[in-house]
This record gives C-alpha cells, sequence and structure tokens, in this order.
C-alpha cells in the first residue's frame, strides 16, 4: 500500500504540476488528498494532480517519489489505471499550408 508522486514536470497555467496516485486503491488515494488538503473535485479519474509545493509536501508525508514510467507502470500493476478519454481527430484546414504541418 503505497501513494506514489511523479516529478512536477508537467507545465499548466504558469506552473509544474505532479500527479498523486495509490497503488492499492482510490479509497486510500482520496485519504491522503484529503490530508493534504487537496479538494475530491480535483480528483482526474485515477489520481490527482499536485502543483510542486503540494507535492513537496506530499512526500513529507509519507508520498514515495517515483519517476512518471513507474507511476504509471505501478498503477497499471494495481489494475487501477483508467484509459485516456479519446480525443476528436484533428481537423486540418486544407486551405491553410501552415496547418498540415
Amino acid at each position: 500500500m503505497t501513494v506514489l508522486v511523479d516529478q512536477a514536470v508537467w507545465p499548466w497555467r504558469g506552473r509544474r504540476w505532479a500527479h498523486l496516485v495509490s497503488d492499492h486503491s482510490y479509497e486510500e488515494l482520496h485519504a491522503f488528498a484529503e490530508r493534504l488538503g487537496v479538494p475530491r473535485r480535483a480528483f482526474q479519474g485515477d489520481h490527482y494532480d499536485l502543483p510542486a509545493d503540494d507535492r513537496e509536501r506530499a512526500v513529507e508525508l509519507g508520498a514515495q517519489p517515483v519517476d512518471a514510467r513507474e507511476l504509471v507502470r505501478r498503477l497499471r500493476a494495481a489494475g487501477l489505471r483508467r484509459p485516456r478519454p479519446a480525443r476528436a481527430p484533428e481537423v486540418r484546414d486544407q486551405g491553410n499550408p501552415a496547418s498540415s504541418a
């Protein structure tokens, strides 16, 4: 039973973000997120996104730091990885040469 957190390398809105997961259960993950003060509405289907400052606090509270590949490997091994939603196909503007790059 382990809560895992990867490096805060994912850019979004001017900040760097990490992923917080459990390799045991969603209940364990939600309980840990609550201890961090992360609202349940921030749950992303199989993980929470954490800004870099919260990542450091998560490690202090016992989350195991791992790289992103290890995090996904262990999430899959636990059967807790949810597939990404399908994206709409990219539409190219046939009249704009820049859109075909």
